[in-house]
């Protein structure tokens, strides 16, 4: 039987759209105001701790939705390049340099549509991810006879286990990708390695057969030679000479 107070709080409490749409304003209000970051702000939050896996969410990145137009795609693009170009930040044109570039990698991503389908697909995995964790905590609540409250109602939670989850698949699809990239390494130089191997004996090969063909003229000489010769020897030992008889002797009586 159900705790006292379950049925209203399940119908008290925000619905999955609810969520979603609490969520999604949360993160607008975020973007918004992490939009007006100077340029040394925007250069620490590319090169923070873990930038190599957060940034590996373009749209995190441009701080831009993932449903932006590319108009409003290439308008923030050259708002946030603009803001952090080492020619903006001479005090420090090494990090300026290497946020830029990451700005640079995200904005081209976004630029190939199906790159950008990736990219959109990932995020919503994630969201789908933590929706369908938050379902089952509620089944099992319920089995359980508990009210169907649980952390992720509150937006904020639900915003970071998303933003959690989604990174975290980007870091897998990384980590996929480059392990992917290091067996297709692996397998060209193998290959290349094969291809030199194959090289070097097709030359030993044609420079054997070169001083083969250039050596012909003298092996045929001293193989005359060497038959004249022979022949010379055995003409000498065939040939015969007369003996003179040999005298008796007479005895006497």
């Amino acid at each position: 039987m159900a705790a006292p107070g379950a049925s209203r709080a399940q119908s008290s409490g925000p619905t999955d759209d609810e969520a979603f749409q609490t969520f999604y304003t949360e993160v607008k209000q975020i973007e918004k105001r992490d939009s007006v970051l100077t340029s040394k702000q925007q250069i620490d939050r590319l090169l923070r701790p873990g930038s190599s896996y957060f940034n590996l969410n373009p749209f995190e990145v441009l701080q831009i939705d993932p449903e932006a137009t590319d108009e409003e795609l290439k308008k923030r693009f050259r708002q946030l390049s603009i803001l952090v170009h080492p020619d903006k930040n001479q005090d420090d044109p090494d990090r300026a340099q290497q946020a830029f570039e990451a700005v640079d990698k995200a904005y081209k991503l976004l630029l190939e549509p199906e790159q950008k389908k990736r990219a959109v697909d990932v995020i919503h995995a994630g969201r789908e991810y933590i929706e369908h964790m938050m379902s089952q905590k509620k089944k099992q609540l319920k089995k359980d006879g508990k009210p169907m409250i649980i952390e992720e109602d509150d937006p904020e939670v639900f915003r970071h286990a998303v933003y959690k989850q989604t990174m975290k698949l980007f870091a897998e699809l990384e980590i996929k990708r480059k392990e992917r990239e290091a067996k297709e390494m692996h397998e060209r130089k193998r290959q290349r390695e094969e291809e030199i191997e194959t090289q070097e004996r097709a030359k030993r090969e044609r420079e054997w057969q070169k001083n083969f063909e250039e050596t012909r003229d003298g092996r045929v000489d001293s193989w005359r030679t060497f038959q004249a010769k022979g022949k010379t020897k055995k003409e000498k030992k065939n040939r015969t000479f007369l003996k003179p008889p040999k005298v008796k002797m007479e005895q006497r009586e």
